[in-house]
């Protein structure tokens, strides 16, 4: 059985794991070729300094780029700013200051990411470095203070969709307009915590800006890598970022390097295992707007102009859509022309280069022509900070990558994404449109899933770590139960709760009578993307509280996720006993019960990854060293300690 690109990519940068190629499923010890944080820095050096490491374990992994909140000169901000341009310094890690770009664009830009590599960041679109044949994966703040600790993070293998692009995209379609129609057409949890492999001959026609924004955006759409294979036009890239760093003084890769991806590209084993397939007609894509408020909902171009929509703000900004490319699109449609009145047009370069090479073009000129009002090169209003932010009833077409209600400003005002050319021309038009007409078309959804079943394997069990686990079985059926449903806003932030009111008030919002109803030992079964929604860790820690011993899910929010095995507690995704249960129980569920008791007994067995319940068995992926590991320190901060000698 053939790996899949991302499965070998893994394998390459394996620390720890199963003595065998990685499959889906496995749980392992990753040493990333680099890993990036921006304003969330100060936060990671907290934690760095709660599991009390004195040092990094290797500067050359740290990139820091300072781009959130680069408009905000108040002391305090200042103060933290200066205090993590001091510890970069101290360690010896690149450091970018306000006023760089952003993160993820400094990351490709400067040649931090390459083909095969494995690069994460604090931020949930590093999927983006996806686009030059590396994998590209967001991590929280604690595995981030881990690599810097010890070079390591912990990460499960997650399953692989194959997008196969075909065709051409026609003149007016964007890669912006790929992704959104991918997010629209596909948008049930197909590609969820999944790691989406890009193939097909339509890649050759895509250029890297395009690339990039695709990968971006595939966050949004609900994977954890967007990957594209290697070709010329990645080459082409490669080259061109070496020379320009050359210049400077600056080697990241090499020649040799660079003829190696050439003639010996990553790419997965012909044989290799997908979870499912998507099938996209790149030449039947047309420009598409997603939106109001979630990237769920698309409209094609040529629907949405003929409501006419008013908008009050545009922006061409974000790591999505404000490189060369995007800038000069827009200036394209702005060249002669002017911002509408009432319309204010923001605009900001992805980075510092990016702006420079627009202003060497010409284009950046054209841009403020027409009226834009420039920022610095940051996140600023995508991430909702600075000025430019959408006002209570307002109306804003973006370019960025998300829509979400309040997170360009006011609740009340109503956010819609598009392409560079869209948002240039809307900002003219005074209502939400394009350059020029378009056909109204959707592409053809083409999706086809193939089942899977982990396979039976023993594995060694560490001292301390449980070899079986025995309880009622509590059966939650519904899908995307969420972390404000399983541990409620009126206790999150208070700092008085008990660890015996956590319990009691544990999935009060989900079912009110499940605390009484529930004991100790007992090991809840629920559906899809099980913790979705919040970060927050008491969503987790309340079912330790509460005794709970494991959750077993048909899959888990990847957040809630990394929670879990964080504060070591165990879950295991196991769909294929969700199916039995829904069956077995059908009557329960139409009749819309939250909680299910069945009243017998479920046995897991980690020796060989097996669970036995009414005679019958379903497998899930072995428990290997990794995770044990973690549940058996309480957690990673603990084991961090340890291994670092402070406990």
């Amino acid at each position: 059985m053939g790996q899949t690109v991302v499965q070998k990519i893994a394998q390459a940068h394996l620390a720890e794991g199963p003595k065998r190629p990685l499959r889906t499923g496995d749980f392992v010890s990753i040493r990333p070729h680099r890993v990036m944080t921006h304003d969330n820095t100060s936060a990671v050096m907290k934690k760095f300094q709660t599991i009390g490491a004195k040092k990094v374990h290797d500067s050359k992994q740290l990139v820091f780029a300072l781009d959130h909140d680069i408009q905000n000169r108040d002391e305090l901000n200042l103060d933290k700013y200066r205090a993590i341009e001091g510890f970069a310094k101290y360690h010896g890690v690149d450091f970018y200051p306000a006023g760089s770009g952003i993160g993820h664009q400094i990351m490709v830009e400067r040649g931090y990411v390459v083909p095969g590599s494995f690069v994460v960041a604090s931020d949930s679109h590093s999927n983006m470095y996806g686009a030059l044949g590396a994998v590209g994966t967001p991590i929280v703040r604690t595995d981030a203070a881990a690599v810097w600790a010890t070079g390591e993070f912990w990460w499960q293998i997650p399953r692989s969709v194959q997008v196969v692009l075909e065709g051409a995209l026609p003149a007016g379609a964007t890669g912006k307009d790929v992704i959104i129609t991918l997010c629209g057409l596909y948008n049930h949890d197909e590609v969820l915590n999944a790691a989406v492999e890009f193939s097909g001959p339509g890649v050759a026609s895509l250029s890297m800006d395009a690339r990039f924004s695709i990968s971006n955006m595939s966050t949004e759409w609900g994977p954890l890598v967007g990957w594209f294979p290697v070709d010329t036009i990645t080459i082409k890239y490669l080259l061109e970022a070496r020379e320009r760093l050359a210049a400077q003084g600056v080697e990241r890769f090499t020649d040799h390097d660079i003829e190696r991806w050439m003639t010996n590209p990553p790419q997965p084993d012909l044989d290799a295992v997908y979870a499912a397939r998507i099938v996209l007609d790149l030449s039947q894509v047309t420009p598409h707007v997603s939106g109001p408020d979630t990237v769920q909902i698309m409209s094609s171009l040529a629907e949405i102009e003929k409501q006419k929509i008013t908008i009050q703000k545009a922006y061409l900004l974000s790591c999505v859509n404000s490189r060369i490319e995007d800038l000069a699109a827009a200036a394209d449609v702005l060249q002669g022309k002017k911002v509408a009145p009432g319309v204010q047009l923001y605009l900001g370069a992805a980075s510092k280069w990016v702006q420079e090479e627009a202003e060497r073009r010409g284009i950046w000129k054209t841009l403020l022509d027409a009226g834009a009002n420039p920022l610095p090169a940051g996140c600023g209003p995508c991430i909702g900070l600075g000025v430019g932010l959408l006002e209570p009833g307002e109306v804003g077409i973006s370019a960025t990558n998300r829509n979400f209600k309040g997170r360009m400003g006011s609740r009340d005002a109503k956010c819609y994404l598009g392409s560079p050319e869209v948002v240039a021309a809307s900002a003219v038009a005074g209502f939400i449109r394009g350059p020029y007409k378009m056909a109204d078309r959707t592409p053809e959804r083409v999706y086809q899933e193939y089942p899977a079943e982990a396979a039976a394997e023993r594995v060694d069990i560490l001292p301390g770590f449980p070899e079986r686990v025995r309880g009622r079985l509590v059966f939650m059926p519904q899908d995307n139960v969420n972390t404000d449903a399983i541990y409620g806003k009126d206790y999150t932030y208070r700092d008085d709760v008990t660890p015996e009111l956590m319990a009691k008030v544990a999935m009060e919002n989900y079912d009110p009578e499940f605390s009484a109803r529930t004991h100790a030992g007992d090991v809840i079964v629920s559906g899809f993307n099980f913790g979705t929604g919040s970060s927050r860790e008491q969503a987790v820690t309340c079912l330790k509280a509460k005794g709970i011993p494991l959750v077993i899910s048909a899959s888990f929010s990847q957040t809630y996720l990394r929670n879990a095995y964080n504060n070591g507690f165990l879950c295991i995704e196991v769909p294929s006993l969700l199916k039995r249960l829904r069956l077995q129980f059908a009557k329960e569920i139409a009749a819309k019960l939250r909680t299910i008791i069945p009243g017998d007994e479920i046995a897991i067995d980690f020796t060989c990854g097996v669970i036995g319940w009414r005679g019958e068995s379903f497998t899930f992926p072995p428990l290997g060293s990794v995770p044990q590991s973690l549940v058996i320190a309480q957690g990673v901060e603990n084991l961090l300690a340890k291994r670092l000698g402070m406990g």
